[in-house]
């Protein structure tokens, strides 16, 4: 199947990144409003969050990006990727990952990084497979989404500037839960 460029067929062009855009826009609302319902349920258990100071850091990333894609896109103007059913496809999987990481979690999925005294760390759902499954699924919406719309630039400086962010909180998130799970 291919999609159509050019003509008319400019505004469904527009229409499907639109679409797209807006639900990532939707679903990201969506766990900022998930988050800060777990984050009640578990400060209500004793949990604290750890590394609030690199938390800014997220939220600048992911506003930035949704900034950057649409500005780009219109820029660029070129209609979505040869590629585009592809890396539809990648995203897709990543928004699964992304919500089996959720599940697993439970009460205890944040966008920020919450620990309870004596807590075990999950090991059930991808969590078998990997530690972090959400950031892998997020590594991979922040190159696949841009790339639908051949994006270039906002691929990379959202995936660089994402690779410095993983790297400082996947180092606070892993002495958080090693401190609290050796207690």
């Amino acid at each position: 199947m291919r999609l159509p460029t050019g003509g008319e067929e400019t505004q469904q062009m527009e229409s499907v990144f639109w679409l797209v855009y807006l639900t990532a826009i939707f679903q990201r609302l969506s766990e900022l409003w998930l988050a800060r319902r777990h984050t009640r349920m578990v400060q209500a258990e004793g949990g604290y969050e750890a590394g609030k100071d690199h938390y800014r850091w997220v939220v600048c990333l992911h506003v930035g990006f949704f900034i950057a894609l649409p500005v780009e896109v219109h820029l660029r103007s070129s209609g979505p990727s040869p590629q585009f059913f592809f890396w539809l496809g990648l995203y897709l999987i990543a928004q699964i990952v992304r919500y089996w990481a959720i599940v697993s979690l439970g009460k205890y999925w944040n966008t920020r990084i919450f620990v309870v005294s004596g807590m075990r760390r999950v090991k059930t759902g991808p969590y078998r497979f990997v530690a972090h499954p959400n950031y892998v699924a997020v590594v991979v919406e922040l190159l696949a989404l841009p790339l639908m719309f051949d994006a270039y630039l906002t691929t990379v400086a959202a995936s660089s500037a994402n690779a410095l962010v993983l790297r400082r909180r996947i180092r606070v998130e892993e002495e958080a839960l090693r401190a609290e799970t050796e207690r």
